[in-house]
């Protein structure tokens, strides 16, 4: 398995500043792997999440996409127990990349202490110090806490490894209660489905909601789990009750528009108020409101970057409310104005009748 590019090579580029705003666009992302350890069989689904959704050119969502590289540790067959993975591209490819990503570090490192390799902890540290947002997945937290990327900052990784993160790296704030954190130039998430979470979190920060949300439907994954979702939620309920909220909540979304409320949402469930505030905590890890929150802010952003309305009228369309309202969440919630969101997602006007179609992985060129 190599390393996806459109054959632009990554560039060492002098120290900058990364937007934090959304709409930055498509980059280049690196992905971290031990190549000279081996990936065992239980890492192996960290190591497909970035591939999969930053790997696969997705023309029709944007184009360009993101230009993805497998870079290796080292030379050397794996121990046996995972599978070897060959790619041209090493450590330092990873200065110059617009993203660095580290999926897993080997269970050696993380359960019975050995150093991680030292190449490896000076090249993240290089790749940051140039620029590159860093992200890590699982146990990939432990590479970056050890490059001194996440001291003074809240992180989090699998609940299972959290306290042993915080033991070794006392200067990290570990959350072991949230699917991901997202501090701007540094990510982490937990283990498993949180680092699916997390990369779909890059994309609609990339590339806004409606790619996100498009590409989470191809992945048959739900679209958008906030990053403050609880990581472990109590799964005592049976699955038929859980059932029983799904087509709640589906009608909930249809009517985000109407003035609902947990009473609402409760009678439609045939459950008392407290009842159903339980039932859908312990489904999804979220109170009724913010669940309702969540998705009319969804529903706001995605407006914003597909339509000309006005902002009062996205407002009322995603159940936000008047424009001031909708103003004061957006700016609590993602950080920036409805305004400022929709300039950083400009919707491109179609092509003229008979107009040749881009090719795949070319990029536009400013005049």
């Amino acid at each position: 398995m190599t390393g996806v590019t459109s054959g632009t090579e990554f560039l060492p580029r002098p120290r900058r500043r990364r937007r934090t705003l959304p709409g930055m666009g498509a980059g280049s992302v690196a992905v971290v792997v031990p190549e000279g350890i081996g990936v065992p069989s239980w890492d192996l689904y960290e190591l497909a999440i970035p591939c999969t959704v930053f790997g696969k050119p997705q023309p029709d969502l944007a184009d360009p996409w993101y230009d993805l590289r497998l870079c290796g540790t080292g030379d050397g067959p794996a121990d046996g127990t995972g599978l070897a993975v060959r790619t041209p591209y090493g450590l330092d490819d990873l200065v110059g990349a617009d993203t660095v990503v580290v999926p897993s570090v080997p269970d050696a490192c993380v359960e019975e202490g050995e150093p991680l390799p030292p190449d490896l902890i000076e090249a993240l540290r290089r790749a940051h110090e140039a620029g590159a947002r860093m992200v890590s997945l699982c146990t990939g937290a432990f590479a970056l806490a050890e490059a001194g990327l996440l001291d003074g900052r809240r992180a989090t990784a699998h609940w299972t490894h959290t306290a042993q993160l915080a033991a070794r790296y006392p200067e990290v704030e570990v959350d072991d209660s949230v699917l991901y954190v997202d501090n701007g130039d540094v990510l982490t998430s937990a283990g498993l489905t949180a680092g699916l979470d997390l990369c779909l979190h890059i994309v609609r920060r990339d590339l806004g909601a409606h790619v996100a949300n498009q590409l989470a439907r191809r992945m048959v994954v739900p679209a958008h789990r906030p990053g403050g979702q609880a990581q472990f939620v109590d799964l005592a309920v049976p699955a038929t009750d859980d059932e029983g909220l799904a087509p709640v909540l589906e009608w909930a979304q249809a009517h985000l528009d109407e003035p609902l409320t947990v009473g609402d949402l409760a009678r439609r469930a045939a459950m008392s108020p407290r009842t159903f505030h339980r039932r859908l905590r312990a489904a999804t890890g979220t109170t009724p409101l913010q669940w309702l929150l969540g998705r009319r802010l969804a529903r706001a952003q995605s407006l914003l970057e597909s339509t000309d309305l006005p902002v009062e009228k996205v407002g009322e369309l995603s159940g936000l409310g008047t424009a001031n309202n909708l103003r004061h969440h957006f700016l609590k919630h993602v950080g920036v104005s409805p305004s400022d969101y929709r300039r950083a997602f400009p919707r491109t006007p179609p092509a003229p009748v008979g107009a040749p179609t881009p090719r795949r992985g070319a990029r536009a060129v400013s005049p």
